[in-house]
Protein backbone atom coordinates (compact mmCIF):
# COMPACT_ATOMS: atom_id res chain seq x y z
CA UNK A 1 0.00 0.00 0.00
CA UNK A 2 1.20 3.25 -1.11
CA UNK A 3 1.37 6.45 0.79
CA UNK A 4 -1.17 8.39 -0.78
CA UNK A 5 -3.37 5.35 -0.38
CA UNK A 6 -2.69 5.15 3.37
CA UNK A 7 -3.52 9.21 3.45
CA UNK A 8 -6.74 8.53 1.93
CA UNK A 9 -7.27 6.27 4.67
CA UNK A 10 -7.24 8.24 7.35
CA UNK A 11 -8.05 11.56 5.47
CA UNK A 12 -10.71 12.86 8.04
CA UNK A 13 -8.21 12.41 11.41
CA UNK A 14 -5.61 13.82 9.02
CA UNK A 15 -7.47 17.08 8.81
CA UNK A 16 -8.10 17.48 12.14
CA UNK A 17 -4.20 16.70 12.98
CA UNK A 18 -3.68 19.38 9.89
CA UNK A 19 -5.87 22.39 11.82
CA UNK A 20 -3.77 21.37 15.03
CA UNK A 21 -0.75 22.19 13.09
CA UNK A 22 -2.57 25.50 11.76
CA UNK A 23 -3.25 26.61 15.10
CA UNK A 24 0.06 26.07 16.66
CA UNK A 25 2.11 26.94 13.84
CA UNK A 26 0.55 30.38 13.68
CA UNK A 27 1.37 30.72 17.35
CA UNK A 28 5.07 30.07 17.27
CA UNK A 29 5.62 32.64 14.86
CA UNK A 30 3.73 35.25 16.90
CA UNK A 31 5.11 34.27 20.54
CA UNK A 32 7.29 37.27 20.62
CA UNK A 33 4.31 39.77 19.81
CA UNK A 34 1.49 38.05 21.92
CA UNK A 35 4.35 38.20 24.62
CA UNK A 36 4.73 42.10 24.10
CA UNK A 37 1.11 42.36 23.82
CA UNK A 38 0.28 41.66 27.34
CA UNK A 39 3.59 42.74 28.60
CA UNK A 40 4.86 39.42 30.28
CA UNK A 41 7.99 38.57 31.27
CA UNK A 42 9.58 35.08 30.64
CA UNK A 43 8.65 33.54 33.25
CA UNK A 44 5.05 34.62 33.39
CA UNK A 45 4.55 34.10 30.10
CA UNK A 46 5.38 30.37 30.48
CA UNK A 47 3.24 29.85 33.77
CA UNK A 48 -0.05 31.70 32.06
CA UNK A 49 0.63 28.33 29.36
CA UNK A 50 0.20 25.72 32.27
CA UNK A 51 -4.05 26.98 32.21
CA UNK A 52 -3.40 25.46 28.62
CA UNK A 53 -3.19 22.21 30.44
CA UNK A 54 -5.58 22.01 32.66
CA UNK A 55 -8.41 22.89 29.66
CA UNK A 56 -6.26 19.87 27.61
CA UNK A 57 -6.38 17.14 30.08
CA UNK A 58 -10.06 17.95 30.88
CA UNK A 59 -10.80 17.41 27.57
CA UNK A 60 -8.67 14.04 26.67
CA UNK A 61 -10.26 12.89 30.22
CA UNK A 62 -13.98 13.77 28.56
CA UNK A 63 -12.61 12.78 24.68
CA UNK A 64 -13.27 8.81 24.99
CA UNK A 65 -17.23 9.83 26.12
CA UNK A 66 -17.23 12.56 23.88
CA UNK A 67 -15.88 10.91 20.61
CA UNK A 68 -18.09 7.86 21.55
CA UNK A 69 -21.07 9.87 21.70
CA UNK A 70 -20.73 12.36 18.43
CA UNK A 71 -19.83 9.06 16.48
CA UNK A 72 -18.91 9.72 12.98
CA UNK A 73 -19.28 13.01 13.38
CA UNK A 74 -16.46 13.67 16.09
CA UNK A 75 -13.69 15.08 15.09
CA UNK A 76 -15.84 17.35 12.74
CA UNK A 77 -17.56 18.74 15.81
CA UNK A 78 -14.07 19.36 17.47
CA UNK A 79 -12.89 21.00 14.22
CA UNK A 80 -15.31 23.70 14.40
CA UNK A 81 -14.60 24.48 18.22
CA UNK A 82 -10.96 25.27 17.30
CA UNK A 83 -11.97 27.21 14.43
CA UNK A 84 -13.59 29.49 17.40
CA UNK A 85 -10.29 28.76 19.53
CA UNK A 86 -8.07 31.29 17.29
CA UNK A 87 -9.66 34.00 18.62
CA UNK A 88 -9.10 33.61 22.07
CA UNK A 89 -5.58 34.65 22.89
CA UNK A 90 -4.87 37.87 20.46
CA UNK A 91 -8.31 39.35 21.85
CA UNK A 92 -6.82 38.20 25.58
CA UNK A 93 -6.21 42.40 27.24
CA UNK A 94 -4.06 40.97 29.93
CA UNK A 95 -2.20 38.00 31.17
CA UNK A 96 -4.75 36.98 32.81
CA UNK A 97 -6.87 36.97 30.18
CA UNK A 98 -4.44 35.61 28.11
CA UNK A 99 -3.95 32.59 30.57
CA UNK A 100 -7.49 31.88 30.88
CA UNK A 101 -7.78 32.21 27.05
CA UNK A 102 -5.29 29.61 26.53
CA UNK A 103 -7.52 27.36 28.86
CA UNK A 104 -10.16 27.08 26.45
CA UNK A 105 -7.21 26.55 23.27
CA UNK A 106 -5.81 23.98 25.32
CA UNK A 107 -9.41 22.26 25.52
CA UNK A 108 -10.30 22.43 21.77
CA UNK A 109 -6.81 21.30 20.61
CA UNK A 110 -7.08 18.50 22.70
CA UNK A 111 -10.42 17.01 22.32
CA UNK A 112 -9.70 17.37 18.46
CA UNK A 113 -6.33 15.99 18.93
CA UNK A 114 -7.22 12.90 21.37
CA UNK A 115 -10.14 12.45 18.52
CA UNK A 116 -8.03 12.20 15.75
CA UNK A 117 -5.34 9.86 17.23
CA UNK A 118 -8.21 7.77 18.35
CA UNK A 119 -9.44 7.58 15.15
CA UNK A 120 -6.30 6.68 13.49
CA UNK A 121 -5.56 3.94 16.09
CA UNK A 122 -9.68 2.19 15.34
CA UNK A 123 -8.18 2.40 11.56
CA UNK A 124 -4.69 0.98 11.86
CA UNK A 125 -6.70 -2.47 13.52
CA UNK A 126 -9.13 -1.97 10.60
CA UNK A 127 -6.81 -1.99 7.68
CA UNK A 128 -4.11 -3.58 9.36
CA UNK A 129 -1.50 -0.60 8.13
CA UNK A 130 0.59 1.42 10.22
CA UNK A 131 -0.84 4.96 9.74
CA UNK A 132 -0.04 7.42 12.55
CA UNK A 133 3.14 8.66 11.10
CA UNK A 134 1.89 9.47 7.74
CA UNK A 135 -1.09 11.29 9.98
CA UNK A 136 1.41 13.50 12.05
CA UNK A 137 3.38 14.56 8.96
CA UNK A 138 -0.15 16.55 8.12
CA UNK A 139 0.30 18.11 11.76
CA UNK A 140 4.09 19.07 10.87
CA UNK A 141 3.40 20.02 6.79
CA UNK A 142 0.30 22.23 8.29
CA UNK A 143 2.02 24.25 11.33
CA UNK A 144 4.96 24.62 9.05
CA UNK A 145 3.24 26.31 6.47
CA UNK A 146 1.37 28.33 9.26
CA UNK A 147 4.37 29.41 10.88
CA UNK A 148 5.96 30.50 7.82
CA UNK A 149 2.69 32.59 6.60
CA UNK A 150 2.27 34.14 10.18
CA UNK A 151 5.91 35.07 10.12
CA UNK A 152 5.92 36.95 6.86
CA UNK A 153 2.77 38.68 8.05
CA UNK A 154 4.53 39.62 11.95
CA UNK A 155 7.76 40.40 9.25
CA UNK A 156 5.40 43.08 7.22
CA UNK A 157 3.84 44.11 10.31
CA UNK A 158 0.29 42.92 10.31
CA UNK A 159 -1.07 42.53 13.73
CA UNK A 160 -1.80 39.08 15.63
CA UNK A 161 -5.96 39.53 14.80
CA UNK A 162 -4.98 39.29 11.36
CA UNK A 163 -3.32 36.30 11.18
CA UNK A 164 -5.16 34.65 13.29
CA UNK A 165 -8.29 34.70 11.75
CA UNK A 166 -6.37 34.00 8.30
CA UNK A 167 -5.67 30.63 9.93
CA UNK A 168 -9.39 29.76 11.49
CA UNK A 169 -10.17 30.50 8.11
CA UNK A 170 -8.26 27.81 6.58
CA UNK A 171 -8.85 25.47 9.38
CA UNK A 172 -12.58 25.65 8.53
CA UNK A 173 -11.52 24.43 5.62
CA UNK A 174 -10.22 21.79 6.70
CA UNK A 175 -13.59 20.92 8.49
CA UNK A 176 -14.91 20.36 5.34
CA UNK A 177 -12.55 17.40 5.06
CA UNK A 178 -13.16 16.03 8.48
CA UNK A 179 -16.73 15.26 7.80
CA UNK A 180 -17.11 11.82 7.93
CA UNK A 181 -18.70 9.80 4.68
CA UNK A 182 -19.29 6.18 4.47
CA UNK A 183 -20.56 3.56 6.41
CA UNK A 184 -19.36 4.32 10.44
CA UNK A 185 -17.50 1.44 12.02
CA UNK A 186 -17.87 1.83 15.94
CA UNK A 187 -15.43 0.46 18.23
CA UNK A 188 -15.43 -3.24 18.82
CA UNK A 189 -17.11 -4.26 22.55
CA UNK A 190 -15.35 -6.31 24.85
CA UNK A 191 -15.34 -9.97 24.49
CA UNK A 192 -17.70 -11.60 26.74
CA UNK A 193 -15.40 -12.46 30.14
CA UNK A 194 -12.39 -10.44 29.25
CA UNK A 195 -9.94 -9.20 31.66
CA UNK A 196 -11.73 -5.41 32.32
CA UNK A 197 -8.86 -4.01 34.54
CA UNK A 198 -6.56 -1.18 32.97
CA UNK A 199 -3.51 -1.87 31.43
CA UNK A 200 -1.71 0.54 33.24
CA UNK A 201 1.74 -0.70 32.49
CA UNK A 202 1.71 -0.02 28.25
CA UNK A 203 -0.34 3.15 29.35
CA UNK A 204 2.31 4.20 32.26
CA UNK A 205 5.35 3.39 29.68
CA UNK A 206 3.90 5.32 26.82
CA UNK A 207 3.03 7.91 29.12
CA UNK A 208 6.08 9.00 29.92
CA UNK A 209 7.46 8.73 26.27
CA UNK A 210 4.82 11.04 25.08
CA UNK A 211 5.62 13.55 27.60
CA UNK A 212 9.17 13.94 27.00
CA UNK A 213 8.35 14.27 23.25
CA UNK A 214 5.95 17.16 23.75
CA UNK A 215 8.05 18.72 26.56
CA UNK A 216 11.05 18.95 23.76
CA UNK A 217 8.28 19.55 20.64
CA UNK A 218 6.50 22.51 22.02
CA UNK A 219 9.23 23.73 24.07
CA UNK A 220 10.93 24.31 20.74
CA UNK A 221 8.13 25.36 19.18
CA UNK A 222 7.69 28.15 22.14
CA UNK A 223 11.17 28.99 22.61
CA UNK A 224 13.10 28.59 19.60
CA UNK A 225 11.87 32.14 17.85
CA UNK A 226 12.84 33.82 20.98
CA UNK A 227 16.45 32.17 20.85
CA UNK A 228 17.11 33.03 17.42
CA UNK A 229 16.12 36.89 17.90
CA UNK A 230 17.22 37.35 21.43
CA UNK A 231 20.04 35.26 21.88
CA UNK A 232 21.79 35.55 18.78
CA UNK A 233 20.62 38.18 17.19
CA UNK A 234 18.29 37.57 14.43
CA UNK A 235 16.37 40.06 12.80
CA UNK A 236 12.45 40.55 13.90
CA UNK A 237 10.06 38.11 12.21
CA UNK A 238 13.52 35.65 11.47
CA UNK A 239 12.91 33.97 14.67
CA UNK A 240 9.68 32.23 13.23
CA UNK A 241 12.11 30.31 10.96
CA UNK A 242 12.95 28.44 14.00
CA UNK A 243 9.43 26.92 14.11
CA UNK A 244 9.16 26.68 10.60
CA UNK A 245 12.57 24.58 10.09
CA UNK A 246 10.66 22.36 13.06
CA UNK A 247 7.24 21.66 11.39
CA UNK A 248 9.22 20.89 7.84
CA UNK A 249 12.08 18.12 9.32
CA UNK A 250 8.84 16.82 11.29
CA UNK A 251 6.87 16.63 8.11
CA UNK A 252 9.85 14.89 6.16
CA UNK A 253 10.64 12.48 9.21
CA UNK A 254 6.81 10.79 9.47
CA UNK A 255 6.87 10.32 6.15
CA UNK A 256 10.25 8.88 6.19
CA UNK A 257 8.96 7.12 9.21
CA UNK A 258 5.78 5.52 7.89
CA UNK A 259 8.39 3.85 5.42
CA UNK A 260 11.28 2.75 7.74
CA UNK A 261 8.63 1.39 10.39
CA UNK A 262 8.27 -1.48 8.26
CA UNK A 263 11.95 -2.53 8.74
CA UNK A 264 13.05 -0.99 12.44
CA UNK A 265 9.78 -2.05 13.85
CA UNK A 266 7.72 1.33 15.91
CA UNK A 267 9.71 0.36 19.15
CA UNK A 268 13.27 0.55 17.04
CA UNK A 269 12.20 3.48 15.40
CA UNK A 270 11.54 5.45 18.62
CA UNK A 271 14.96 4.83 19.94
CA UNK A 272 17.10 5.82 17.18
CA UNK A 273 15.21 9.14 16.45
CA UNK A 274 15.61 9.89 20.41
CA UNK A 275 19.32 9.77 19.70
CA UNK A 276 18.70 12.34 16.72
CA UNK A 277 16.87 14.53 18.67
CA UNK A 278 19.27 15.21 21.23
CA UNK A 279 22.27 15.95 18.84
CA UNK A 280 19.36 18.37 17.29
CA UNK A 281 18.87 20.08 20.58
CA UNK A 282 22.69 20.02 21.87
CA UNK A 283 23.28 21.95 18.18
CA UNK A 284 20.50 24.16 19.57
CA UNK A 285 21.99 24.71 22.75
CA UNK A 286 25.52 25.65 21.75
CA UNK A 287 24.49 27.71 18.16
CA UNK A 288 26.69 30.56 17.47
CA UNK A 289 24.29 32.11 15.12
CA UNK A 290 20.82 31.93 13.84
CA UNK A 291 21.51 29.38 10.66
CA UNK A 292 23.48 26.63 13.13
CA UNK A 293 20.27 27.62 15.69
CA UNK A 294 17.61 26.76 12.83
CA UNK A 295 19.51 23.67 12.11
CA UNK A 296 19.76 22.69 14.76
CA UNK A 297 16.11 22.97 15.19
CA UNK A 298 15.79 21.09 12.11
CA UNK A 299 17.74 17.72 13.15
CA UNK A 300 15.82 17.92 16.31
CA UNK A 301 12.21 18.06 14.20
CA UNK A 302 13.37 14.76 12.33
CA UNK A 303 14.84 13.29 15.34
CA UNK A 304 11.41 13.92 17.37
CA UNK A 305 8.88 13.49 14.14
CA UNK A 306 7.95 9.43 14.68
CA UNK A 307 8.24 9.75 18.60
CA UNK A 308 4.79 10.28 19.00
CA UNK A 309 3.01 8.80 16.34
CA UNK A 310 4.90 5.57 16.28
CA UNK A 311 4.20 5.43 20.31
CA UNK A 312 0.32 5.75 19.67
CA UNK A 313 1.11 2.48 17.33
CA UNK A 314 2.67 0.60 19.96
CA UNK A 315 -0.27 1.41 22.82
CA UNK A 316 -2.88 0.77 20.36
CA UNK A 317 -1.78 -2.66 19.47
CA UNK A 318 -0.36 -3.46 23.25
CA UNK A 319 -4.65 -3.45 24.16
CA UNK A 320 -8.13 -4.59 23.02
CA UNK A 321 -9.98 -2.44 20.78
CA UNK A 322 -12.58 -1.91 23.69
CA UNK A 323 -9.23 -0.29 25.84
CA UNK A 324 -7.89 1.85 23.08
CA UNK A 325 -9.61 4.91 23.32
CA UNK A 326 -9.53 4.95 27.24
CA UNK A 327 -5.81 3.68 27.21
CA UNK A 328 -4.73 6.64 24.36
CA UNK A 329 -6.76 8.68 26.45
CA UNK A 330 -5.22 8.42 29.52
CA UNK A 331 -1.71 7.88 27.95
CA UNK A 332 -1.88 11.38 26.24
CA UNK A 333 -3.38 12.82 29.50
CA UNK A 334 -0.16 12.58 31.28
CA UNK A 335 1.83 12.70 27.70
CA UNK A 336 0.31 15.87 26.75
CA UNK A 337 0.83 17.87 29.78
CA UNK A 338 3.89 18.05 28.43
CA UNK A 339 3.18 20.32 25.91
CA UNK A 340 2.02 22.77 28.16
CA UNK A 341 3.90 22.22 31.03
CA UNK A 342 7.59 22.13 28.97
CA UNK A 343 6.90 25.60 27.91
CA UNK A 344 6.62 27.22 30.99
CA UNK A 345 8.99 25.60 33.23
CA UNK A 346 11.15 25.98 30.08
CA UNK A 347 10.47 29.82 30.87
CA UNK A 348 11.36 29.93 34.15
CA UNK A 349 14.73 27.94 33.39
CA UNK A 350 15.66 30.99 30.51
CA UNK A 351 14.62 34.00 32.94
CA UNK A 352 16.65 32.18 35.93
CA UNK A 353 19.51 30.72 33.90
CA UNK A 354 19.35 30.98 30.20
CA UNK A 355 18.28 29.82 26.56
CA UNK A 356 20.80 27.69 25.82
CA UNK A 357 19.92 25.99 29.41
CA UNK A 358 17.00 25.16 28.08
CA UNK A 359 17.64 23.17 25.46
CA UNK A 360 20.43 21.33 27.41
CA UNK A 361 17.87 19.72 29.16
CA UNK A 362 15.73 18.89 26.28
CA UNK A 363 18.45 16.51 25.34
CA UNK A 364 19.11 14.80 28.73
CA UNK A 365 14.51 14.78 28.74
CA UNK A 366 14.87 13.21 24.65
CA UNK A 367 18.11 10.44 26.18
CA UNK A 368 15.56 9.28 29.07
CA UNK A 369 13.57 7.93 25.59
CA UNK A 370 16.12 5.31 25.04
CA UNK A 371 15.66 3.06 28.19
CA UNK A 372 11.52 3.62 28.15
CA UNK A 373 11.87 1.68 25.04
CA UNK A 374 13.60 -0.99 26.47
CA UNK A 375 11.01 -1.29 28.98
CA UNK A 376 7.86 -1.12 26.56
CA UNK A 377 9.59 -3.69 24.06
CA UNK A 378 9.40 -5.92 27.36
CA UNK A 379 5.63 -5.34 28.32
CA UNK A 380 4.15 -8.52 29.71
CA UNK A 381 0.70 -6.09 28.40
CA UNK A 382 -1.53 -9.02 26.26
CA UNK A 383 -1.07 -9.12 22.48
CA UNK A 384 -3.43 -7.19 20.36
CA UNK A 385 -6.81 -8.44 19.18
CA UNK A 386 -7.89 -8.34 15.81
CA UNK A 387 -10.71 -6.87 15.00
Amino acid sequence: MSILEEMRIAREPNAGLAAVGVFWGCFAAYVPTLKAGINAPDAAFGLSMVASSIGGIFAMWAAPAVMARLGANGVAVAGLLLAAAFFYPVLAPNMVGFAIAMGFVGASISLLDIGANIRISALEARHGRHLMNVSHAMFSFAFAGSAFVASLLRSAGFAPITAFTLMAGVTLLLVLVMRHRGEWHPDAAAPEGADRSVPWWPIGITAAILFISFVSENTTETWSALHIERTLGGADGHGGFGPVALGLTMGFGRLAGQIAARTLGEAGLVLWSAVVGVVGALVIAFASTPAIAILGVGILGFGVAVVVPSANSILGKLVRPDQRAHAISRAWMVGFAGFFIGPSAMGVVAQIVSLRAVFVIVAVMLFLIVPLVMLIRRSPAPAPVQE
